[in-house]
């Protein structure tokens, strides 16, 4: 590799060869799965499917080199080659090791992801493909010396390698036509596999269409909530949301999972959902979308930004609402509520290096319950939001004593994990999860003071290798029902149960019933007894039944 540098150092090249070998590196090296999946959804087998793959090379390349003849220029040709390389490289990591489609929705995730999630990405793995993908070709980049050539002569060159690259796209289109036509009209995203392009696009798109919008005025949503009159002698609620990171409904042995990731919840009397589906399949989209009181069909994801949501009206209804995070965040949703601030000496006691065990909202809920003054009834609302499952560092989110299902995945670059070995660490995870809810559950029995309830439910699914798919957030048309299954239950404590009856047996009449995420907002209302005309009566869970 260094004589070959130093040969290019040495012999100047044109800019006419730095645009194709450019285009080469950009449009083959980079974008291998992106062939590898076009051979898998091609019908033929043999010579036919390798002409057509060699022609859908042929055609990125030209098409790179065609865009190359617009914007290289001798003063341009470096900053733009540094520029794409490095962009090109990540995003190839993504989709060549981890299957993952670069799409606007992934941009938002990367953007809203803080630090310690970010450095759980950071692998050798990802080191290697660093250096030889990016480090190395940008080097040689900044090493080779192009031509001073006479303005006229280059564009003439351009302009001739211009009429060649299109005549070749447009050529192989054609005669490709009914095939290429075919493949992208049934898999629309697959150009979230083209690297760079993908990227660009994906940030043009998000910075267009998902940023949010500043200085929008907040839209009041739920005005007329009030809390219904119930009887003086009856015990004020006080209602735990937890929202779940990551775990998908197909590996929770509640719902027929063959390895026993349930044992405590398993002995806890709770109503468990096995049929729930996510409104998205990334944490950004899922949860602003669960809390703003618009179906998954119908959001607005813009309108979500600005618009008040259900903790708003809780809190309007007469709730003291509460939001404990042990994530990056709640995008949103907790602006306009008080969000605990955990004790240092619970944040000493289970975190490190800015990450922290779900233990954390065991300890930080007592500690929450501490503060509530004796005399004080009104009704509590807190959500709790796990670290959970998040990837692709499984094995950090359990403590020593959960790493039951073994041998483990003990590093962050997973897609070099056997199969038994990712599904172990992703399993302990949910063990985990199901040791932290029996303690919440725990917890809730000794708030006697209380009617108390705890309703689960994970903000997204997440792929272990199925299809190639690892991690989550692909779109949703085409996500894989691991990213979109979620679990779900629910746990009342003894009070509430003799109070609610009814609504009781109508949530048990429904635990192999399809539902969404959409029934959270006015099943959550109905349940803490807030009337307001938003409730969608065809989400409400409690409205199924007759006089629930």
């Amino acid at each position: 590799m260094i004589m070959l540098l130093q040969k290019l150092k040495i012999r100047p090249i044109s800019l006419l060869t730095f645009n194709l070998l450019l285009a080469i590196w950009l449009g083959v090296f980079l974008n291998i799965a992106f062939y590898e999946k076009l051979q898998s959804l091609t019908p033929y087998t043999g010579i036919k499917a390798g002409l057509f793959v060699t022609a859908s090379v042929l055609v990125v390349v030209a098409l790179y080199n065609f865009i190359f003849q617009l914007f290289n220029w001798k003063w341009t040709a470096k900053p733009i080659a540094i520029a794409l390389v490095f962009i090109g490289g990540f995003a190839s990591y993504a989709v060549s090791t981890l299957g993952v489609l670069i799409t606007s929705d992934q941009v938002q995730n990367l953007m809203q992801t803080d630090m310690a999630e970010a450095r759980d990405t950071w692998s050798w793995h990802l080191v290697v493909w660093t250096l030889g993908m990016t480090v190395l070709p940008i080097i040689a980049i900044l090493m080779v010396k192009l031509k001073s050539e006479p303005i006229v002569g280059q564009l003439l060159k351009k302009v001739i390698a211009s009429v060649v690259s299109l005549a070749m796209v447009g050529g192989l289109l054609f005669v490709f036509y009914v095939d290429f036509a075919a493949i992208f009209r049934e898999n629309r995203d697959l150009k979230g596999m083209i690297s760079p392009q993908n990227m660009i696009a994906s940030f043009a798109s998000y910075y267009k269409k998902k940023a949010p919008k500043e200085n929008l005025p907040l839209v009041t949503y739920g005005e007329d909530a009030t809390m219904q009159k119930t009887d003086a002698s009856k015990l004020p609620k006080l209602m735990v949301l937890v929202v779940g990171e990551t775990a998908r409904a197909e590996n929770f042995s509640l719902n027929g999972y063959s390895k026993n990731t349930n044992p405590k919840l398993s002995k806890q009397d709770i109503i468990n959902f096995s049929q729930v589906s996510s409104c998205g399949t990334a944490t950004a989209v899922s949860v602003p979308c669960m809390f703003s009181g618009m179906p998954r069909e119908d959001y607005d994801e813009s309108l979500a930004n600005h618009r008040e949501g259900l903790l708003d009206i809780a809190k309007r209804a007469g709730y003291q609402v509460t939001w404990i995070d042990n994530n990056s965040g709640c995008k949103g949703t907790c602006d306009r509520v008080e969000e605990f601030k955990i004790p240092e000496p619970i944040q000493k006691k289970w975190c490190k290096d800015e990450e922290c065990f779900d233990d954390i909202l065991i300890d930080s809920l007592k500690a929450y319950l501490a503060t509530i003054p004796k005399d004080d009834t009104r009704p509590h609302l807190v959500v709790l939001h796990q670290m959970g499952s998040h990837g692709p560092a499984y094995y950090k989110r359990v403590p020593p004593q959960y790493k039951v299902f073994k041998p483990t995945c003990d590093t962050n670059a997973i897609q070099g994990c056997s199969r038994d070995e990712l599904l172990n660490s992703y399993d302990n995870t949910l063990l985990y999860t199901d040791y932290v809810l029996d303690s919440l559950i725990e917890t809730l029995k000794t708030a006697t003071q209380y009617e108390t309830g705890l309703w689960y439910l994970s903000d997204h699914g997440e792929s272990t290798g199925e299809s190639g798919m690892y991690l989550h957030g692909a779109p949703y048309a085409i996500a894989p029902s691991q990213q979109t299954h979620v679990p779900m239950l629910m746990w009342f404590s003894d009070t509430w149960k003799q109070q609610a009856q009814k609504q009781m047996s109508c949530l048990s009449q429904q635990r192999q019933k399809e539902l969404s995420q959409d029934n959270l907002f006015p099943t959550m209302l109905s349940l803490l007894d807030v009337k307001t005309k938003v409730i969608d009566p065809k989400n409400d869970m409690l409205a199924t039944c007759s006089n629930p």
